[in-house]
């Protein structure tokens, strides 16, 4: 049980953090940075499954996945080590294999894409990707905290290295993520990414600027010659 007494304890003014094995970090260390972000997404999904367009097995998928957010956290802030005198919270096999289901089921009556798709399509669909993006932000720093401290117990006066199936677990909830947002998309559908090539300016400006990049230069208008009917003056 965890008893929480009081919220403010003035340790961390001087730019240091305690991680859960109790040593000393700094709060811009990337151990630090991963789970701060993880916890970041956690608060977005928050946000999630308050959204009454949410259908309800999804409201249970991410209720479950908020309080596997903390065990990663935890599992984050805590370096390996070799006999701790107690069991710290770790990811473990089964949870990520969990996260792969979820994205075969949800995933695979989805349409195929013809292309990227853009955060947006419902506000909810929009939260998830904001969730999604932040994930991997946290895994990104849980791969810089690989780098610096490894994947091995501590050993003497070198600190513990991170637990790689708590990496894992953020890159295949970042997949789920992905496609949940797409789920809860569908009614307003896809927002696919249009590339810049393929792409139509609609004010007259832009319309213009366009003209000139794809007409070839031997085939437009003199300078001052009227402008093609219908169509605005280059300028």
């Amino acid at each position: 049980m965890v008893n929480l007494t009081r919220i403010y304890t003035r340790t961390g003014d001087a730019g240091t953090t305690r991680l859960s094995d109790m040593s000393l970090a700094p709060k811009t260390d990337p151990r630090v940075e991963a789970y701060g972000a993880v916890d970041e997404a956690n608060s977005i999904l928050g946000m999630v499954v308050t959204r009454p367009d949410l259908p309800e097995d999804l409201r249970g998928v991410l209720r479950h996945i908020q309080n596997e957010l903390f065990d990663a956290g935890a599992d984050l802030s805590h370096p390996l080590a070799l006999d701790p005198p107690y069991e710290p919270l770790r990811i473990v096999q089964p949870g990520i294999d969990r996260l792969e289901g979820w994205c075969d089921e949800f995933g695979d009556p989805l349409p195929a894409l013809r292309s990227f798709i853009l955060p947006g399509g419902s506000f909810t669909a929009a939260l998830l990707h904001q969730a999604r993006s932040v994930v991997r932000r946290a895994e990104r720093a849980a791969w810089r905290a690989v780098e610096a401290y490894g994947t091995e117990p501590a050993d003497g006066e070198i600190p513990g290295g991170l637990n790689l199936l708590a990496v894992t677990y953020l890159n295949r909830l970042s997949d789920l993520l992905f496609i949940l947002a797409r789920v809860v998309g569908q009614e307003a559908g896809d927002v696919l990414w249009v590339p810049g090539a393929e792409r139509t300016p609609s004010d007259p400006k832009g319309k213009a600027q366009r003209r000139r990049l794809v007409t070839p230069p031997d085939e437009r208008p003199a300078a001052g010659s009227p402008a093609p009917e219908g169509r605005p003056p280059a300028s």
